[in-house]
Formats: structure tokens, sequence, C-alpha cells
């Protein structure tokens, strides 16, 4: 099973920026990103797939997240711009993703995952 261990939360205020790194024990077909809030269901943000070489945004942060992988280094980093207090979540990284009817979802495993909270 990959392990993964993430870092970079904090706290910041709106309008603000945060890069989030995870790093994978070994190299994986697909890896992204995924969030949940207290309350909330888990939410997939985003997820690159190797093999077809695409990265797939959820409409929440399309245009404000990107994904950015370091295959070297076997890292995969979420860079946060424009942040809204609607952001607040425990972020993870997680492995085996894909997108199914429009959804971003996650089959492999995850990481401990990192907090974000975004305040004034």
């Amino acid at each position: 099973q990959v392990q993964l261990v993430e870092s970079g939360g904090g706290l910041v205020q709106p309008g603000g920026s945060l890069r989030l790194s995870c790093v994978a024990s070994e190299f994986t077909k697909a890896i992204g990103w995924f969030r949940q809030a207290p309350g909330k269901e888990r939410e997939g943000l985003s997820c690159f797939s190797r093999s077809g070489d695409i990265t797939y945004y959820t409409d929440s942060v399309k245009g404000r997240f990107t994904l950015i992988t370091d295959n070297a280094k076997n890292t995969v980093y979420l860079q946060m711009n424009s942040l809204k207090p609607e952001d607040t979540a425990v972020y993870y990284c997680a492995t085996d993703c894909g997108r199914l009817r429009g959804t971003i979802k996650f089959f492999g495993s995850w990481g401990q995952g990192t907090q974000v909270t975004v305040s004034s």
C-alpha cells in the first residue's frame, strides 16, 4: 500500500494562498486531493492521471487550485490561490483516483491529512 504524507496546511486570510505537499512512498498511476470539512461529505478536488496525462478539477476549485507533480521526488502539490472561508477543511492526498459522472473519486490509500483554515 502506498504511504502518503501531507504537509503545508495552516491559517490563511481570505484571498490568500497556500501550497500543500504530498510525498508518496512509490510511483502511482493516479494521484490527487480531496478535502473534508466538519459535518460535510468528502469532496474530491483534483486528480492527475498519468496514463492520460490529464488533470481533473471539481468546479468549486477550478481556476483557483492547481495540482503540480514532481515525478523525480514522487511528490504532488496543491497550489491554492484566492482562498475562501468555505475552503476550510482537512486536505488529504490520495491515490487511484478518477472522474466518474463528473465527480472525482478515490479508490486507493490516503495520508493523515493537513488542516487548512481560511479566516480573517
